[in-house]
């Protein structure tokens, strides 16, 4: 497209700008960054108005970063408040069509990238939020009038962040009290299959979107006004196990839209056939075998994890569309359906949260768990969760007693009978143990009895076979 500085394509969608060809970054996990979309009176638009408040890209110093914040206008005789946030999910969409600008995440997590080679073309801003808006007004006909300001100074972003929290937690209120079982349809997003090509997301009343951004009311909106669109309507079927939400239709979507890469979804199972897990999530939980628990921590946390690993490396290694049995990314509102992975103990199972988690979900963790959940505070590492599990009499201590006698009884059935005959020469490297404690029984029913306990026995090869007299 001539009449603007970079080339606009959804081939672009996916395209990585990496640290070393990166002229400026903005927001992320370094800084502020936040989207919103508001609708308003035709009246109120400046149709295709840019506004920059704070330093222009041109001001911007090369291999910085800075706070960011979009704040999208939008009117039309159809729209309404129910699609801000369906516009605003389709921001990651746009913004990736645009040749060397990579946009990530959603809400108050936004981290964008602006290339080298992008950032040599232009000196504003303004023309690549002339090209969002664009796009926008292509591709959702029943938005007639918009305009977007853009915020890289820090006090004003600071400012825009506090009122959109407000905004973002009266929309997720909506479906408090709606359950899955009172609706027949859930909805589905792909917006994330550019990053993760088998992720389907399955928005349902009590679970929102990974990304957080899309519930079972915006997801109903979007597939009214934009039925091709990357939200659409999922016939929930049949219900096969309502403990961990298992539902026929939902796993039929999940064979077609993932090409087979997996033919079922629990929404709310942890362990077994888990929700997939795209990249734009705002949390992820991980096992602890250690302590048979369930950490969480949210993206904004940048320490480490009592595992030893930050978000981001869990991210890493949870995303990219697949079911990965151990870690799970989710929307912070999950935390607050009833149902939060109902099937692996709900909130029984969770044994950590960063400080800033926990503070800011507090009201729907249960009272009598609000004290047993450690923090980066309280343990930094397994020892330190253990100890502090154990003094706070956490529900999952009762496990540990519970699995020591189970491994006890193992141990102790742990016999092996090898019958009464001489050994060929095991192979290189394994060594018998000691032969002098073995009671030798003679007679037909004849051997010799191991019992091995506590015992790691490694062996490459080893023959037993019958010694044959000589004739």
């Amino acid at each position: 497209m001539a009449e603007f500085p970079f080339e606009i394509s959804p081939m672009f969608e996916g395209e990585r700008v990496r640290k070393e060809g990166m002229f400026v970054e903005l927001g992320g996990p370094k800084s502020l960054g936040l989207e919103l979309v508001r609708a308003k009176e035709m009246d109120e638009i400046e149709d295709d108005k840019v506004t920059i408040v704070g330093p222009d890209l041109k001001d911007l110093e090369e291999g910085k970063t800075y706070p960011w914040a979009m704040i999208f206008n939008i009117g039309g005789e159809l729209v309404e408040p129910d699609l801000e946030s369906v516009v605003e999910r389709r921001v990651h969409d746009f913004i990736n069509y645009c040749q060397g600008i990579m946009h990530l995440n959603q809400r108050y997590d936004v981290w964008m990238r602006v290339s080298k080679d992008t950032a040599a073309k232009m000196d504003s801003f303004e023309p690549f939020g002339k090209a969002v808006m664009m796009l926008f007004k292509t591709e959702l006909p029943f938005i007639e009038k918009m305009q977007v300001t853009f915020y890289t100074d820090m006090a004003e972003v600071e400012k825009q962040m506090e009122a959109a929290k407000e905004i973002f937690k009266a929309r997720d209120a909506r479906t408090k009290d709606l359950r899955d079982e009172d609706v027949d349809v859930f909805y589905g997003c792909t917006l994330c299959q550019s990053f993760a090509p088998t992720n389907v997301c399955v928005v349902s009343p009590d679970r929102v979107s990974l990304c957080g951004a899309i519930n079972w009311f915006d997801g109903r909106a979007a597939a009214k006004v934009d039925p091709e669109g990357p939200q659409f309507a999922i016939d929930k079927g049949e219900l096969i196990d309502a403990n961990t939400g298992e539902y026929s239709g939902v796993n039929e979507i999940a064979k077609k839209l993932s090409s087979g890469e997996y033919d079922k979804i629990k929404l709310h199972s942890f362990f077994d056939a888990p929700h997939t897990s795209c990249g734009c999530f705002e949390v992820v939980g991980f096992y602890i075998p250690e302590v048979d628990g369930i950490g969480w921590v949210n993206r904004e946390y940048q320490g480490m994890a009592p595992n030893g690993l930050g978000f981001s490396t869990m991210a890493g290694q949870t995303g990219g569309g697949k079911q990965i049995v151990g870690f799970l990314g989710i929307g912070i509102n999950y935390f607050y359906s009833p149902k939060f992975i109902q099937s692996d103990g709900g909130w029984n199972r969770v044994v950590w949260l960063p400080a800033m988690l926990k503070e800011k979900i507090d009201e729907t963790i249960p009272e009598d768990l609000k004290d047993k959940i450690a923090t980066e505070k309280d343990a930094t590492d397994i020892e330190s969760l253990k100890v502090f599990l154990k003094e706070k009499n956490h529900p999952v201590v009762a496990n540990w007693a519970a699995a020591e006698e189970e491994e006890e009884e193992e141990e102790e059935e742990e016999e092996v009978a090898v019958a009464a005959a001489p050994m060929m020469m095991p192979a290189a490297g394994f060594q018998m143990p000691a032969m002098a404690a073995m009671p030798m029984v003679s007679g037909g029913a004849g051997g010799i009895k191991l019992t091995f306990k506590n015992a790691k026995i490694s062996i490459d090869r080893l023959i037993i076979s019958e010694k044959k007299e000589k004739k």
